[in-house]
């Protein structure tokens, strides 16, 4: 069994979501093309490049999908539209609900520009691997 833990996570919180799909991602990145078919007569070299370039497009069409439920989390009317309130009606008792959706609403924002900005990196630094690997098969 393996059991993973990250710095700063807090107790009870909901498990990374994205963690599994992250490191696979940075696995994928971590492979030198050149090292992988070092000493491959030209056939076995283009077979396995090309199971790799399966892998990272398999990889980056599920990194795709996740991204684009990421891009319909930050969707949606403004939080800070109240701002468009008069004051009487922010400071009455609904206001203060108000208040509780607007908070929720950012931090939920906050946390899926956070997942996106992580993949999309992943995902940045990964799409020339697929491309070399390609011209490789």
């Amino acid at each position: 069994m393996i059991i993973s833990t990250h710095i700063n996570a807090r107790e009870g919180s909901a498990p990374d979501v994205d963690e599994a799909l992250c490191m696979r991602l940075r696995d994928l990145a971590l492979v030198d093309l050149d090292a992988l078919t070092v000493g491959l007569d030209g056939a076995r070299g283009q077979e396995i490049a090309g199971a790799y370039a399966d892998d990272v497009a398999d990889a980056l069409r599920e990194a795709r999908g996740r991204l684009a439920a990421l891009r319909k989390e930050l969707a949606g009317p403004d939080p800070l539209n109240v701002l468009d309130l008069t004051s009487r009606q922010r400071a009455s008792d609904a206001g203060h609900a108000g208040a509780d959706r607007v908070r929720d609403r950012l931090v939920a924002q906050a946390e899926a520009s956070r997942a996106f900005a992580r993949l999309a990196g992943l995902t940045a630094g990964l799409a020339g691997k697929l491309f070399e690997a390609d011209r490789r098969r």
